[in-house]
């Protein structure tokens, strides 16, 4: 579907379809883990993570500790980087995901990885729903739902209404 500059590039049941195999994924790499931290960048990263801790519950016994990631988008050097809640965890055995919507620069998962790596996790992985390939820091991610080949003018916005996911291009 395409409205005034807008095109519809993922729709509901996709994303949802999306999800399911992201989180069997995730579990596949951690099988034999006990505990998984599953950390939302707040914003619409929080309902991508939900949404794959929701099949992570309903495919497999491992553990799931979920946290949100506090950090201004826009400017994250200006303030520290919190996580809500603090997350308990087992120094050198705990693995964490951090879950964004859309990956472009890379800045934002960069700074959200920080409190994990002071953590001294067991391991840091990143899943994204739409990756654009734009990168301006060294961050990929380990879990992509889809790349989108995109100019550096075009964005790409995962809207949440009502329930209902969508991935727009404008």
């Amino acid at each position: 579907m395409t409205t005034a500059q807008h095109t519809q590039i993922l729709t509901d049941q996709q994303i949802k379809r999306i999800v399911q195999r992201l989180a069997y994924q995730v579990y596949e790499q951690h099988v034999d883990a006990k505990e998984l931290i599953i950390a939302a960048v707040k914003g619409n990263g929080t309902y991508v993570a939900k949404a794959v801790c929701e099949q992570l519950a309903a495919i497999c016994q491992v553990k799931i500790t979920y946290t949100e990631i506090l950090l201004n988008k826009q400017q994250p050097i200006e303030q520290e980087v919190r996580l809500q809640p603090e997350p308990v965890h087992n120094k050198g055995k705990s693995s964490v995901i951090v879950v964004d919507d859309v990956l472009n620069s890379g800045r934002t998962l960069l700074f959200a990885l920080l409190p994990f790596v002071k953590m001294g996790c067991k391991s840091i992985q990143t899943l994204v729903l739409v990756d654009r390939n734009h990168r301006s820091f060294p961050v990929s991610a380990d879990y992509i739902g889809m790349t989108l080949a995109t100019t550096m003018q075009e964005h790409v916005e995962v809207k949440i209404e009502k329930g209902k996911f969508s991935a727009w291009l404008s």
